[in-house]
């Protein structure tokens, strides 16, 4: 995990390795200051002339100035460098999560990964300032601490060796307790991010169903547990404070009773007044060291768990190889299924698809219908390997699509996704996606195909309207359009529309396909569809069923031949053609 982690530090190993040197030199003229104080007292008592006094004095500040300065060149390198190792943390994590496949994406929520990108690099960060500036600096205070005072106080110096067993009993015990909480509470967490953006998304629809107080009630469970989790936490953490409260009483109390005896009874012999004070000067550095690292030791127990969490991205390989040596040029849009069997993940009881086995010539446009759950989407899915086959193979153009170079495949094989995401930004912005050099007459004329210019000339800014985050300011078939539109500036080999019409009127879904007919005659359409009226003009229809391949033919023939196209066809017509029929 440290290793993992340790890699993003990268440009910053300068400003870590700065701040404990700073530290460590800070520390050690710190702990020399009460020796020299203690010294000067000693000479005020004999008598020393003023002239002396004066030196001291001045050598006094100059050592303390330059603590000073180290002190914040310390502080300086350290902010650097913490900063800089949770920026490069979220970016290298950001970039891994832009690298996962499908079936990586699948193994963590939207919320999840948000909390990891946010929190957990928060208090990794937190804990990596006070490790390499606190955590230095206490060990290393204690050391040089112990060692004078033991030069000024002898054996009496011991009694901060009693300390230290006492202290990580306590501790020993704390972080026992404590980081089964926090893993808990982070998976908690998660939760909890997932109801607020579950609710803030679909805001609209809880406002329409008058679910506000079901909402609130949910977010207050959510919120309620980790509170708990977290003030029991607290609770055993706060053990520490009254374990350290005995330790600094117990050992200022000892210094100053055996102190003051050795004082008086020896007249000065074994102990002075200027020895006495740097004592217990010396136990306030030794008990704030064993605070802070107190301090440090529950940031650390509270990042452990974020540690692991980012680890889990960050070591998270994408389950397709994105072949970068690969095959950058597809010749065509012909699309082959060979034995292709399927299954979300190694562990699931049942294939998604099995014994699929297809041709689709290029330039043809071919129909999907089948029920839900029929694994329709699935199927697309495969040619522009967002997913990989479990066995089998799909080929483009007569290749295996595993042999394409990832990019050049996907730049060829463009798809309108189910769930149509807009980007904020403006029209043209989000058209750009799929080119990014696209001309104002290049887009134009794609959302001419896609149906979408007249609605985009009615807006006062036409193409540099803004749309707003998720597309919430324009409808559900306006959508749809924009994202086909984006699709066909791509120029792609093959075209995939996955459900992507529901949502327009029947007119307009007659226009779009009548324009791919016309305009794009050599591009391989794959529509994907509800409405039998969407694809009964196809040249190809796929009826899909329980994961396979139940039959393909033409509309005519389906609707002669097979009863589970005959179903979902009457079903969708009136009763009168269905006697008819």
């Amino acid at each position: 995990m440290i290793k993992t982690l340790a890699k993003s530090i990268r440009e910053y190993k300068k400003d870590s390795i700065k701040t404990p040197i700073y530290v460590s030199l800070e520390v050690i003229i710190e702990c020399f200051i009460p020796f020299l104080i203690a010294s000067l007292v000693n000479d005020i008592k004999a008598g020393t002339s003023i002239s002396h006094l004066v030196y001291q004095g001045i050598f006094l500040v100059i050592l303390a100035g330059i603590s000073l300065t180290l002190g914040t060149l310390s502080g300086y390198a350290c902010a650097s460098a913490s900063c800089g190792f949770a920026k490069n943390l979220r970016k290298d994590m950001y970039y891994n999560i832009q690298n996962f496949s499908f079936a990586n994406i699948d193994r963590f929520s939207t919320s999840s990964l948000v909390t990891r990108l946010t929190t957990d690099v928060t208090n990794v960060q937190m804990a990596y300032m006070m490790i390499i500036r606190t955590a230095v600096r206490g060990p290393i205070m204690i050391v040089f601490a112990f060692v004078m005072a033991y030069i000024m106080g002898g054996k009496m110096a011991f009694v901060y060796l009693f300390t230290a067993p006492v202290l990580g009993l306590g501790l020993f015990f704390v972080m026992r307790k404590t980081i089964p909480i926090f893993k808990r509470v982070f998976k908690k967490y998660d939760n909890l991010n997932s109801s607020i953006q579950e609710n803030v998304k679909g805001i609209r629809v809880v406002k329409a169903f008058v679910r506000e107080d079901y909402e609130m009630s949910k977010f207050e469970n959510a919120a309620t547990s980790v509170t708990a989790d977290f003030t029991k936490a607290e609770r055993i953490l706060a053990w520490n404070s009254p374990i350290m409260q005995f330790c600094i009483y117990f050992m200022m109390i000892f210094v100053l009773t055996v102190g003051s005896y050795t004082v008086i009874t020896s007249r000065g012999m074994d102990l002075d007044v200027g020895q006495m004070s740097a004592l217990l000067t010396y136990s306030m550095m030794i008990l704030n060291s064993l605070m802070m690292l107190s301090m440090v030791f529950v940031m650390i127990t509270m990042a452990d768990e974020s540690s692991h969490r980012i680890v889990e991205v960050l070591n998270e390989k994408t389950t397709i190889d994105e072949n970068v040596d690969g095959i950058k040029d597809v010749q065509d849009g012909s699309i082959d299924f060979v034995d292709v069997n399927f299954a979300y993940s190694s562990h699931a009881k049942k294939m998604a698809l099995s014994d699929v086995n297809l041709h689709i010539d290029s330039g043809q446009t071919v129909g999907i219908v089948g029920g839900t759950g029929s694994s329709k989407t699935t199927l697309v899915q495969l040619i522009a390997r967002l997913y990989d086959v479990t066995s089998g193979s799909v080929k483009v153009a007569g290749i295996d699509v595993k042999e394409y170079n990832l990019d050049a495949l996907r730049d060829q094989v463009s798809m309108v996704l189910q769930k149509n995401v807009l980007f904020s930004g403006t029209i043209k912005d989000n058209l750009r996606w799929g080119n990014e050099n696209a001309t104002d007459e290049e887009m134009q004329e794609a959302c001419k195909l896609a149906q979408a210019d007249e609605f985009i000339s009615r807006f006062p800014e036409g193409y540099n309207t803004y749309i707003e985050q998720g597309g919430t300011n324009v409808s559900g078939g306006q959508k749809q359009r924009l994202c086909i539109a984006r699709a066909l500036l791509k120029k792609p080999k093959i075209l995939i529309l996955d459900d992507s019409t529901s949502a327009v009127d029947t007119k307009t879904d007659a226009l779009i396909r009548q324009g791919f007919e016309k305009f794009i005659p050599d591009t391989t359409k794959i529509i994907i569809a509800q409405r039998i009226a969407s694809v009964e003009d196809s040249d190809l229809i796929i009826v899909m069923d329980k994961g396979k391949v139940h039959a393909t033919g033409t509309h005519e023939q389906l609707l002669a031949n097979n009863e589970l196209y005959q179903e979902i066809y009457y079903s969708q017509n009136k009763k009168g053609e269905v006697l008819d029929a």
